[in-house]
């Protein structure tokens, strides 16, 4: 869990403040009140709060609705619990929105109007801003792109359905895969280990791994599928890349342009186009919140 306190004249915090989540453990609510508590500013009101979680969510009322890591968090009203405490007008999003609006607000897409940032971590968050707003959707659960359908006879995604594009290329799809191939007696550097990261994997293809090297063609062969899907439903003029496995470049970029050029059905979608790293890193979040209670509130 992540707290900090802005001024709206300044991106720098006035306080922030960091502790486990313990999300296995009760007690989530008491211990986020706590840590927003240690950042509440002294001498000044404060105007509003932003909260950003992992979905799904309900950001029209407040509600989470199934975080899968934090059971306890099933169907809970975390934003009004927060807005009762605090007595303070509360906004709640998904982290992956959030932090898309940060990178539009703040970072990368500072500038751009139509905006498309994807994380690329454990899974695969989307965060989707057309015509200068963050899409949200009937239900508040629009830009769940990580569960796109890419092959409905592919691998199981996280979530439990089939083929999702979390499934292929997020990091713990990548080392499933290689994983896989080693158990099917592929040869390479790695060993079939429970504690592989999509790191290891990474650091054995920037040593010629021909497993590792083909674990992330794979992932960034699917991952252009998903993207040109996604060019053809918002039309961004910038795409955005966050997330740990996004740091290893072209190892996963280089077959995902490719991919991406391969499938877009008109040229003109790529006319102009940005494809880049995210650049606020850790703090996305964070000012992701920010950015949503500031335009709750009429702030820009």
């Amino acid at each position: 869990m992540r707290a900090a306190c802005y001024t709206h004249e300044k991106l720098k915090p006035i306080k922030q403040k960091k502790i486990p989540t313990l999300a296995s453990k009760p007690g989530g609510l008491e211990r986020l009140k706590s840590v927003i508590e240690d950042v509440w500013p002294q001498t000044e009101a404060v105007a509003a709060i932003g909260l950003g979680s992992p979905g799904p969510l309900d950001p029209h009322s407040g509600y989470l609705l199934a975080p899968p890591n934090n059971p306890e968090w099933h169907n809970f009203p975390l934003a009004p619990s927060i807005e009762k405490h605090f007595s303070v007008k509360t906004y709640l999003d998904n982290d992956a929105n959030l932090a898309g609006l940060a990178e539009y607000r703040f970072g990368a897409g500072k500038g751009h109007h139509h905006v498309l940032y994807i994380t690329v971590s454990t899974g695969i968050g989307a965060g989707v801003i057309i015509d200068d707003r963050l899409l949200q959707g009937y239900h508040g659960l629009a830009a769940e792109l990580g569960h796109s359908i890419i092959d409905p006879d592919g691998p199981p995604c996280s979530c439990g359905f089939n083929g999702h594009l979390e499934a292929f290329s997020s990091g713990p799809a990548i080392v499933k895969y290689v994983l896989g191939e080693l158990e099917a007696g592929i040869g390479s550097v790695l060993k079939r280990d429970s504690s592989m990261t999509a790191r290891d994997v990474a650091e054995a293809a920037q040593q010629g791994d021909a497993l590792a090297i083909k674990a992330y063609q794979r992932a960034g062969e699917y991952l252009g599928i998903g993207v040109a899907s996604f060019l053809h439903a918002f039309d961004p003029s910038i795409v955005i890349f966050g997330g740990g496995v996004s740091q290893v470049g072209g190892l996963l970029f280089d077959p995902f342009e490719a991919s991406l050029r391969k499938r877009v059905f008109h040229p003109r979608y790529l006319e102009g186009l940005v494809i880049t790293r995210a650049n606020l890193g850790d703090d996305a979040g964070l000012l992701g919140a920010r950015a949503l209670a500031e335009m709750k509130i009429g702030l820009k």
